[in-house]
């Protein structure tokens, strides 16, 4: 099965993965995302990605606006 407890999972050397900008902007997310219990993270983090063609606009939302 799938992880689905975004609070709980991530990716190890995700630094090796992810450009600084990208870094940055998934930790700023977490920090979002932290508050909220499983069910609305995910709520949240499934709207804003159906509402973007790829991760680099995902990404590029939260320049534009907040995410939440």
């Amino acid at each position: 099965f799938p992880a689905i407890d975004i609070n709980r999972t991530g990716t190890r050397k995700e630094e090796l993965l992810l450009s600084e900008d990208e870094l940055n902007k998934v930790w700023i997310l977490r920090k979002v995302l932290a508050p909220l219990n499983s069910v609305e993270a995910m709520e949240l983090l499934h709207d804003k990605i159906l509402s973007t063609k790829s991760n680099k606009d995902f990404l590029k939302l939260m320049e534009n606006s907040s995410i939440a």
